[in-house]
């Protein structure tokens, strides 16, 4: 009962960021407002952190259940992001364009990226940033474990264990066990 007063009253709260973020996407655009207002909120330490950025995320993005804990210094792309229920961040994860199933836990100082090509070079004449790419969101299915340190740029499937810090390039099957640089599968879960 306690705890669903504080996510009420943090719920409340949030509208703050969320006007002030809304406001901001008319002066830099609504990725830009989003961004700067979750790397704000990633600074607020401790449990009442949490349950302001809970707020702010359930807000804001697509799909951030009220179940779901988001540590110190975590932050977030795109409001484009769904997150399933339960879902647990660490502290410092970086979560790009992606979906993520319910019960997952994503360690400290993950990183999710907006897929592999996220930038070209394949051209020497013209600058890397001028090449443009595309976003392609990352899936991770639900009940997966992301070890701390862990990049992920390719998808998981249910209930994947990945090992801290794996570099995750090509999609991991479901309830496989991975590590390493670049993340291969050592193993399945029983």
């Amino acid at each position: 009962m306690i705890k669903k007063l504080f996510h009420a009253i943090f719920l409340v709260i949030a509208i703050i960021p969320y006007v002030i973020y809304r406001i901001g996407s008319f002066f830099v655009g609504k990725n830009g407002a989003f961004i700067s207002m979750s790397q704000f909120l990633s600074l607020f330490p401790g449990f009442l952190g949490s349950y302001i950025r809970g707020g702010f995320y359930r807000i804001a993005m697509n799909e951030f259940p009220q179940s779901c804990a988001v540590g110190f210094l975590t932050t977030f792309s795109s409001p484009d992001i769904r997150i399933g229920h339960n879902t647990d961040f660490s502290t410092g994860a970086n979560i790009g364009r992606c979906h993520i199933g319910a019960d997952c836990m994503i360690g400290t100082y993950v990183m999710v990226t907006g897929g592999k090509n996220q930038h070209r070079f394949d051209s020497r004449d013209i600058p890397i940033r001028l090449q443009g790419g595309e976003f392609q969101p990352i899936t991770i299915g639900r009940d997966c474990w992301v070890g701390n340190g862990a990049i992920i740029m390719a998808d998981l499937g249910e209930g994947c264990v990945i090992a801290a810090g794996s570099v995750v390039t090509k999609p991991i099957p479901p309830y496989s066990i991975a590590a390493g640089v670049p993340a291969k599968v050592i193993g399945e879960r029983p």
